[in-house]
């Protein structure tokens, strides 16, 4: 299904511009919700959500094209703290805006609780495939969150993740949903595509928002599922899965989207990197 199906829902909800979005829920330490909904269900949740919702419209534009590219040490500590839910985990990534291409380098912290707090620097578009232009700045937020790499580790680029999303605002609760589709993943020569799928993302202070509700009203409930560590344990059957392995079993590896199909013998094992 084509993801121009949830067009007509986005038109009929009102606008919000970036400026007040943020000022009304940047939400830069927040709880996060995951669901993974099939596009022909999106068009009805939007219907239901559009009186508790406003779009994020930018010059016309409902719709942004995202790509992130993750870092994480030669030993994967990133991905090992995610693979055996360490308590306190970290990602960095740059996120770039393709439509006007702007470009964050981010450093996330997943806490007690599921907290997320995210740190994040202006940066070069052009130096998004590399943190040493940052590095000082993904150290100095490590530090500040008693999380820290392997002494002296690089951190190189392991995965690109690239989709559309869509962004809104639920006044009422200053709570955000994304909604991602077009989803890929790329990781060296190996590509997985995944066009009939979407991740709605809830993100709230605490409580849980109306789309939360809807969604388990719907029959959905949160999934385990991290673009970084889902998308490379995809790609990579080499590695530790159990978080995901459900997600992988049902959504990821029976797709017939996978431009080359790993195999665990594609990558040379990785023993378990310390996280902190």
């Amino acid at each position: 299904m084509s993801t121009q199906s949830i067009t007509a829902p986005l038109a009929t909800m009102d606008p919000i511009g970036l400026a007040e979005l943020v000022d009304r829920a940047a939400l830069q330490t927040r709880v996060d919700r995951k669901y993974l909904v099939h596009l022909d269900r999106l068009p009805h949740l939007l219907d239901q959500l559009t009186p508790y919702a406003r779009v994020l419209d930018i010059d016309g534009a409902r719709s942004f094209r995202y790509e992130s590219v993750y870092f994480d040490t030669p030993g994967l500590a990133s991905y090992h703290c995610a693979a055996y839910r360490r308590r306190r985990r970290f990602k960095v990534r740059t996120r770039t805006y393709l439509d006007s291409a702007q470009c964050w380098l981010e450093v996330k912290i997943s806490g007690a609780r599921d907290s997320i707090t995210k740190h994040r620097l202006p940066y070069d578009p052009h130096d998004r495939t590399t943190v040493l232009p940052g590095r000082a700045f993904v150290d100095e937020a490590l530090v500040r969150e008693a999380i820290c790499p392997p002494a002296g580790s690089a951190l190189d680029p392991v995965l690109v993740t690239s989709y559309r999303r869509v962004t809104l605002l639920l006044p009422a609760t200053a709570s955000r949903v994304t909604i991602d589709t077009g989803l890929s993943w790329q990781a060296g020569g190996t590509a997985l595509h995944l066009p009939d799928l979407a991740v709605v993302e809830t993100k709230t202070s605490a409580a849980a928002s109306p789309a939360d509700r809807l969604l388990w009203q719907r029959g959905l409930r949160p999934a385990r599922i991290s673009k970084y560590a889902t998308g490379l344990a995809a790609l990579r059957p080499d590695l530790p899965d159990s978080p995901w392995r459900r997600t992988l079993r049902r959504h990821f590896r029976t797709t017939p989207s996978v431009g080359t199909a790993p195999t665990a013998t594609t990558h040379r094992p990785v023993q378990e990197a310390s996280c902190v």
